[in-house]
């Protein structure tokens, strides 16, 4: 899938026309591991997303109460060794007001959507806005990853970014729609929007 990055505001996302290269441009290689928060709603397949970055196969598993923490290597691309540690935090209702401690001097958000789940977009799209618009997370990169395509009635990252509405979210963010599981172009997502 031929993706361009870039900034928010329409000028990017799956389908963007953002010049001057996007987020590439705009990020610079940190030292040491880099820190990744995962959010979304409750059953959009965050750990399953965890766990098959971990270990490059799908395992079952069952709702987060609280969060995982796993330090991962990436495997492939530009990413390729470098430390990840990775907070899949819960996304049931009664957990999401303690996402924002989670977010705090966090290197990028990969916030996981239910592409079949279309009773629950406007909540995630909710959550996720929630999220962009605190000022700490004003200049953290996003990865919305578009989860479940594998399934009947999955929508396509475009149509997700259109009913999420992540043009609105101005000019200030760095974002960037996926479909999963590409893992190694998940890889190189996450180093690229989050060493800056």
């Amino acid at each position: 899938m031929g993706v361009n990055m870039g900034k928010g505001g329409g000028g990017g996302g799956a389908h963007g026309g953002s010049s001057g290269g996007g987020i590439l441009d705009a990020l610079h290689l940190t030292q040491g591991t880099l820190h990744i928060v995962m959010l979304g709603l409750d059953s959009a397949g965050k750990s399953t997303a965890l766990y098959r970055l971990k270990f490059d196969q799908y395992l079952n598993t069952v709702p987060t109460i609280g969060f995982n923490c796993e330090k991962v290597k990436g495997l492939s691309g530009r990413a390729k060794g470098t430390s990840f540690l990775i907070w899949d935090v819960g996304g049931q209702e009664k957990i999401r007001p303690l996402w924002r401690s989670y977010t705090r001097c966090t290197d990028g958000i990969v916030f996981v959507v239910d592409s079949v789940d279309l009773e629950r977009l406007e909540e995630a799209r909710c959550e996720l806005y929630k999220t962009a618009k605190l000022p700490e997370n004003a200049q953290v990169p996003i990865l919305v990853l578009a989860n479940k395509q594998d399934l009947p009635g999955a929508k396509d990252p475009l149509e997700i970014e259109r009913l999420l509405g992540i043009a609105e979210l101005g000019n200030t963010h760095l974002w960037h729609i996926q479909r999963a599981p590409s893992l190694e172009k998940v890889w190189t997502t996450l180093w690229n929007t989050s060493t800056r």
